[in-house]
C-alpha cells in the first residue's frame, strides 16, 4: 500500500574504497612500467630489443585505461585485471633475467657502474633537449609571422596650447548660441 520508511545502514564492505585504489595502484605501476619500457632504448641498450617502444606504448595505453576507468572496474573486471597483471609481471620478470643472463660478464659489470649511466643520463638529456629544438622548430613554423598589415604608422601631433584655447573659445560660443536658440 503505503512505503515505509526504514532507516537501514548499509553494511561496511559497500562502502569501501580498496577496488578503486587497486585499480588506480595498479594503473599508476602499468605507467611508470610502460615509460621504463620506453626509455630502455635510450638507458640500457644492452638490455633493449627493437620492439620494446611498442611493448611500452601499449602498457602506457593500459596504466592510463586502469587509471581513468577506475570506477567501472569492480567484481569480475577487477579480479581479470589483477590476474592479468600477476601473468605480465611474471613474464616480464622472466624475459629480463634472460636478457640479463645473455650479456657477458664484461657487459654485466660495465651495466652496474655509476659512470655508464652518467653517460646515458647524459645522452637523454642530449637527445631530449634535440627533440625539444625540433619541436619548437614545428611550432615556429605554423605560426604566423606576426606582422598586422598596417604598412606604416603616421604619427599624429599633440595639440599645441594656443589651438586648445581657440578650440576651448569656439565650443563655448556653440554652447551660447544653442542655449539662446532654445529660449525663442
Amino acid at each position: 500500500m503505503g512505503i515505509a520508511l526504514t532507516l537501514e545502514i548499509a553494511p561496511e564492505w559497500e562502502n569501501t574504497v580498496t577496488p578503486r585504489m587497486l585499480a588506480t595502484l595498479s594503473g599508476d605501476l602499468c605507467l611508470l612500467l610502460g615509460l621504463a619500457l620506453l626509455l630502455l632504448p635510450l638507458l640500457a641498450v644492452e638490455l633493449s630489443r627493437p620492439r620494446d617502444g611498442v611493448w611500452g606504448a601499449v602498457v602506457l595505453l593500459l596504466g592510463l585505461v586502469l587509471v581513468t576507468s577506475t570506477d567501472r572496474l569492480r567484481g569480475a573486471p577487477m579480479l581479470a585485471v589483477l590476474c592479468a597483471g600477476l601473468l605480465i609481471a611474471r613474464l616480464g620478470s622472466e624475459v629480463g633475467q634472460a636478457r640479463w643472463n645473455s650479456l657477458s660478464k664484461t657487459e654485466q659489470q660495465r651495466f652496474t657502474s655509476l659512470d655508464h649511466w652518467r653517460t646515458s643520463l647524459q645522452q637523454l638529456l642530449i637527445t631530449t633537449g634535440r627533440v625539444g629544438e625540433g619541436i619548437s622548430g614545428i611550432a615556429k613554423q605554423f605560426k604566423p609571422a606576426g606582422k598586422s598589415g598596417v604598412t606604416g604608422k603616421k604619427w599624429v601631433r599633440p595639440e599645441s596650447p594656443q589651438t586648445t584655447d581657440a578650440s576651448d573659445t569656439a565650443s563655448t560660443e556653440a554652447a551660447e548660441v544653442t542655449s539662446l536658440d532654445g529660449e525663442d
